[in-house]
């Protein structure tokens, strides 16, 4: 079908046809809108514009997110498409300048992994440039609020179930919960899902068992130096390096893991064999997140329809060491 065709469709010029075909700027919403509805409607398969797909995400020194966009590489290669992977810390102006620099060298498309979709108050300027250029983006482990794109996540509720049965299963109840920053998506569904857990087994005292502190081994460290004082047996971290920094704290005292204190990280990394002891940890499902990533984003490339509710897919407890029953002592 001819541009004039889909322009006395759309009621719009030839021209503005070819400015939503390119993804160009100067458009008003409404108009693409119109454009995006009448390619829809008489089947107009759109090509692809370049062969990068953007995949924000914070630092690679995080070995779960140099893993996860690996695996996401490693399955978008066979589609003809290749992952340009730009580090930044969450919610900075940094994505808004990748977004900028990239757009117009021909972004097939863009994934959030972990990033400013993570953070309930946002600045939506790097989402909302995609949208304006009719560039395919999605989420994965926390959704944009109100914006209508794919979003893919681990299961957080399940996690914190995962973790808080085993515990009481080993006969904790002091179980403690040292959680990301309150605002971050993951985090706090972590939270609620540790609550919840938590308050079924009538435990009810454990939001005295929650801290709040920043991903990383110092803010392991800190966090259990807290839980440790309120008389915690255990100790549920969300990231494995916040579980290693637990590690620390436990040891200064003179205790041990787990014959004193039983230890729980989240997302699973290779290095989790080589930690002394090894370390049990809720495993985030790369592999199947990553699969579900490529095939959405491909869809979405080729113009086609996808479901935009989340998908939260379920976790895994990979028991090793460092939990143990509850001492008597």
């Amino acid at each position: 079908m001819r541009l004039s065709e889909i322009a006395a469709l759309a009621g719009v010029s030839e021209a503005t046809v070819s400015r939503v075909l390119n993804r160009k700027y100067g458009v008003a919403q409404k108009t693409r809108d119109q454009v995006e509805a009448a390619l829809r409607e008489v089947g107009y398969e759109r090509s692809v514009k370049g062969e990068i797909v953007l995949i924000l995400t914070p630092s690679l020194k995080g070995i779960i997110f140099s893993e996860m966009s690996d695996e996401i590489e490693t399955r978008l290669s066979p589609h003809g498409l290749r992952a340009v992977v730009c580090p930044v810390y969450p919610g900075t102006i940094a994505e808004q300048d990748y977004v900028e620099m990239l757009i117009d060298k021909g972004i097939a498309g863009a994934i959030f992994l972990s990033s400013s979709n993570t953070l309930r108050t946002s600045d939506p300027v790097a989402h909302q440039l995609l949208e304006s250029r009719g560039v395919p983006f999605l989420t994965i482990n926390g959704p944009f609020s109100a914006v209508d794109a794919p979003a893919i996540s681990t299961d957080d509720w399940q996690a914190a179930e995962l973790s808080v049965a085993h515990l009481y299963e080993l006969g904790h109840r002091r179980i403690g919960m040292m959680a990301g920053p309150a605002g971050n998506i993951p985090a706090d569904r972590r939270v609620e899902g540790y609550l919840s857990s938590m308050d079924s087994r009538g435990l009810t005292d454990a939001e005295d068992l929650v801290v709040r502190v920043h991903y990383s081994i110092d803010g392991g460290r800190s966090a259990a130096d807290e839980l440790l004082n309120a008389g915690a047996t255990a100790i549920i971290a969300s990231s494995d390096d916040m579980a290693l920094g637990a590690y620390r704290a436990i040891r200064r005292r003179g205790l041990e893991v787990p014959g004193d204190v039983s230890v729980i990280g989240y997302n699973d990394t290779y290095m989790l064999e080589f930690t002394d002891p090894p370390l049990t940890s809720v495993r985030q499902p790369i592999e199947t997140i990553a699969e579900l990533c490529t095939r959405t984003l491909v869809t979405m490339v080729h113009d086609r329809p996808v479901r935009t509710e989340e998908t939260l897919v379920e976790p895994e407890l990979r028991v090793r060491r460092s939990t143990g029953p509850a001492h008597t002592h």
